[in-house]
């Protein structure tokens, strides 16, 4: 598995631990009972008989009800709390990001106040109508925003990788917000060992808190067409101030503002999640 870089991935990679070890634990026992019915109940060379015929044995039909009720009500105990715990978000993170899944490459609007001024608000902007209000309401007062999008052909200046470079503080909770322009699209950074789906016409969100500097793999995990396999971007994770300063860099070149988030969701479904913890 990978290496976690965030706080929230510990969990996650104990999940999956969990989760194995007791898939192995079962395969064991099954393979085990293969083999030793195998050997031990193989038809005798000497003999032709019908061997013993077992019927309405209520112990063991009993045994592999219960066994495996069991093993599925702990693995959804420990799913259910776990994911629980990995979508809560909160009011006033330190930092809101949207990010736009679109045909076939990434786009990265950084809900930011850049200049430092509450008067520069941008949040209401047009290009974020596909964000509920409640989301907008966790980006800081002021932000009027910065940019950065890719396309295929993109590359990280520094790894050669493919793919646009969303840039993140160090020790610092991140919330993004995902939104897509055309079809169903998967956020997935690998050591994030955590992808959520990037829905048209509906928002997902969810938080992280990264803890180690470096450049880190991510890529698309919903197959979205016939490019799916090009849509790769890069994050790079820097200390705070280094990320200030990227910001402060995005609107020297001209990328202020934000770019289209998406499709907007339909007036029965919006703003309709009210709940905030």
């Amino acid at each position: 598995m990978p290496t976690p870089v965030t706080d929230e991935a510990p969990r996650i990679l104990s999940l999956w631990q969990g989760s194995w070890a007791a898939a192995l634990a079962t395969g064991v026992l099954v393979w085990g009972l293969i083999i030793w019915s195998v050997i031990f109940h193989r038809r005798s060379r000497s003999k032709v008989e019908v061997p013993t015929q077992t019927r309405y044995n209520m112990p063991i039909e009993a045994l592999y009800t219960i066994v495996p009720f069991i093993i599925i009500a702990v693995l959804f105990y420990f799913t259910a709390r776990d994911e629980s715990d990995l979508l809560k978000t909160s009011k006033k993170p330190d930092h809101v990001i949207n990010v736009v899944g679109f045909q076939w490459s990434w786009a990265f609007n950084y809900l930011e106040n850049v200049d430092g001024k509450k008067s520069t608000t941008n949040i209401n902007s047009s290009e974020l109508s596909a964000i509920p209000d409640k989301w907008k309401k966790s980006a800081p007062a002021g932000a009027e925003g910065v940019y950065d999008a890719g396309i295929p052909g993109t590359k990280n200046p520094q790894t050669g990788n493919p793919g646009p470079t969303l840039w993140l503080p160090k020790g610092e909770t991140v919330q993004f917000v995902l939104t897509s322009r055309d079809v169903i699209h998967s956020f997935w950074v690998v050591p994030f060992l955590m992808k959520q789906d990037v829905i048209p016409g509906h928002t997902n969100v969810f938080e992280v808190t990264p803890n180690k500097e470096g450049t880190f793999m991510g890529k698309c995990a919903e197959l979205c067409g016939v490019d799916h396999s090009r849509m790769l971007f890069n994050v790079k994770v820097v200390s705070p101030e280094r990320y200030r300063e990227h910001l402060k860099e995005l609107a020297k070149k001209g990328q202020n503002g934000y770019l289209p988030s998406g499709i907007e969701q339909t007036d029965h479904a919006r703003n309709a999640e009210t709940k905030n913890t």
